[in-house]
């Protein structure tokens, strides 16, 4: 299981993780649950741009630490030949290996970091770990769905000797 990354700085901030932090923190998620080759963006941002896409997407006006946003499947109507049902059962069984986009802003990830008392590489893991769950449909919207994610959070950040982050620091 290997993670393809598009990494995109768009930051001015100077601590921010190596690409192959990135990769092995996705690797580790996609080997933990089992999960073959699969592409992401992360987008490394500053807070107006955190703020924007949180405002425009989710209608809060703040910034925010990750921004998940899925893979969605392009509605192919229009693309393909109605009378063509051997073409269209290719297309609708197509594999596609894009999972999605993160968004991180980075300094919303050192402020937390120091407010939680956390080694900030610890956060970075975190937030990709959780952003990369989002991607692949956990929530935690309501408390049994939260504990599920909480504790695949847990156990996969295990693995890369990171605390657990939702205990108090």
């Amino acid at each position: 299981m290997s993670a393809v990354l598009d990494l995109q700085l768009a930051s001015e901030q100077s601590d921010i993780p190596a690409q192959n932090d990135f990769v092995a923190w996705l690797d580790q998620v996609f080997a933990a649950l089992n999960i073959a080759d699969k592409e992401i963006t992360i987008r490394i941002v500053d807070e107006p741009e955190s703020q924007q896409l949180n405002y425009q997407y989710r209608s809060k006006n703040s910034s925010t630490n990750v921004l998940s946003f899925p893979f969605e499947m392009p509605d192919f109507m229009g693309l393909v030949d109605d009378n063509d049902d051997e073409q269209n059962n290719s297309l609708a069984d197509a594999e596609f290996n894009l999972l999605g986009d993160l968004v991180i802003c980075a300094p919303v990830v050192t402020k937390e970091a120091q407010q939680q008392n956390k080694p900030l590489l610890h956060h970075w893991a975190h937030m990709v770990v959780h952003g990369t769950l989002h991607l692949l449909g956990y929530d935690h919207i309501n408390d049994d769905d939260a504990e599920h994610m909480e504790a695949l959070e847990r156990q996969i950040l295990q693995q890369l000797a990171i605390d657990d982050p939702y205990q108090n620091h």
